[in-house]
């Protein structure tokens, strides 16, 4: 083999190879086809009859509401320029010398809520847990449902009245109303949230033999006592809101005081009443949210560490 020819085979076999490198015209070129990617279906667009319909109906609700309401047109212009004029009447300059009087009514209104809160709360939760699927039979749950569904359907105001005739124009009515008529709400919210606490302490309180009240005691309450002490303030709360209005029919409180001003047209007092009230509520509710808050946060930590 000559020398030229020994050259080339070195050149064909690459280093550190047994095997010849094919030389770059002897590859073969492929063509590579690629497949488009299939092009995912659009969503399918609204429906414009279903949007006319809807746009329809609902101008048709709103027409007939206005007018049965009788609202005089000519009239809307002047509103805002009387409502700055109450304004300014009510809180340029309030008066304060009925001030520690209001402080008392307030007072009256705030124990008017805690008392209807309470007793709204020791009623809703026995009834309320009976209530909840599973605590209870069926007609029972079925009937509890029905109350408290036809007491949700009557306002408080209405229900102070019919309390009127009974205890008269006293502060313990309203405190019954706001009980009554919390009891419908506050029943309903103990036995959602019975229904969607864990189960697993029940079936072993029922697997050992336990009775409904073994059961509410051991397993359902300790399960749910942060949720149920965190709607209590929350019933308290709306009850403060409440007695105000309360106190516009006769029940006594802050309310009363304020009906009576606004009827002497006495604009700087009801400024001052305003005042009160609102501060007031928005104290009782910043201590409240903030009682809810670590009743809740500490739950949570309890069911994080096991301990609960």
């Amino acid at each position: 083999m000559s020398r030229r020819e020994v050259a080339q085979c070195h050149d064909e076999v690459a280093p550190g190879s047994a095997e010849p490198v094919p030389s770059p015209g002897a590859v073969e070129q492929t063509t590579v086809t690629s497949t488009p990617a299939s092009t995912p279906a659009l969503p399918p667009k609204p429906s414009r009859v279903t949007a006319t319909l809807t746009a329809v109906v609902t101008g048709a609700v709103v027409l007939a509401a206005t007018a049965g309401l009788n609202i005089s047109w000519t009239e809307l212009g002047d509103v805002p320029g009387r409502v700055v004029e109450y304004l300014r009447l009510m809180f340029a300059d309030p008066n304060w010398e009925k001030l520690p009087r209001a402080l008392f009514e307030t007072w009256r209104s705030i124990s008017m809520a805690w008392l209807g809160a309470i007793g709204c709360v020791v009623v809703s939760i026995p009834l309320g847990m009976l209530a909840a699927s599973g605590m209870g039979p069926a007609w029972l749950r079925v009937g509890l449902r029905a109350i408290f569904a036809v007491i949700r359907a009557v306002p408080e105001v209405i229900i102070a009245l019919v309390l009127l005739t009974v205890t008269g124009l006293t502060p313990f009515t309203g405190a019954l109303a706001l009980g009554i008529a919390g009891i419908g709400t506050q029943s309903k919210w103990v036995y959602e949230a019975v229904e969607s606490a864990p189960t697993g302490a029940t079936e072993a309180v029922r697997a050992a033999g336990g009775s409904t009240a073994e059961i509410a005691r051991w397993a359902i309450w300790p399960a749910v006592a942060p949720v149920l002490m965190s709607f209590a303030l929350y019933r308290c709360e709306i009850n403060i809101r409440t007695s105000a209005v309360l106190g516009l029919v006769g029940a006594g409180g802050i309310g009363s005081m304020l009906s009576n001003y606004t009827n002497y047209r006495e604009w700087d007092t009801v400024g001052m009443l305003l005042i009160v009230v609102v501060v007031i509520t928005m104290v009782f509710d910043l201590i409240s949210g903030s009682i809810r808050r670590r009743i809740m946060e500490g739950a949570r930590v309890r069911d994080v560490d096991g301990t609960g």
